[in-house]
């Protein structure tokens, strides 16, 4: 053995030892954070798309084409459940409100509120958007 020189055969192994399992809880706690911002991107869009779709589907509308108005039903069943993508439908939650009511220059509120249980088991969320848009037609 030279001088100077200490015999290091175990340091790389005790040192990823070390490292590797740190490195492995942030990457996994980074991924799961992901899908928790693409959630609740989902929800908020839902809520926009919502809202978009009830404010052309007002009074105006059901005088003009004699199609019924637009109920919050028919704006769960044909705005927001359609565009779903990865959320779980029995965790999903919607409100829509009319102020004061569906006439034209009124407002339509759309509230959609998601329970996420994250996929690493930290707990749940409740991700929650409105989105208001005023009645166009």
């Amino acid at each position: 053995m030279l001088r100077g020189k200490r015999n290091r055969s175990g340091a790389a192994v005790l040192e990823c030892a070390l490292v590797f399992p740190a490195f492995f809880l942030v990457l996994i706690g980074m991924l799961v954070a992901a899908l928790g911002v693409f959630r609740y991107q989902e929800v908020a869009a839902l809520a926009r798309e919502g809202a978009r779709w009830a404010s052309v589907r007002g009074y105006q509308y059901q005088i003009s084409t004699s199609n019924t108005a637009a109920t919050a039903t028919d704006v769960y069943n044909n705005a927001i459940k359609p565009k779903t993508q990865l959320l779980d439908l029995n965790q999903l939650k919607y409100s829509v409100t009319w102020s004061p009511d569906n006439r034209q220059g009124a407002q339509v509120t759309v509230t959609v509120t998601y329970n996420w249980i994250p996929e690493a088991f930290f707990g749940g969320l409740t991700l929650t958007s409105t989105s208001t848009v005023l009645m166009s037609y």
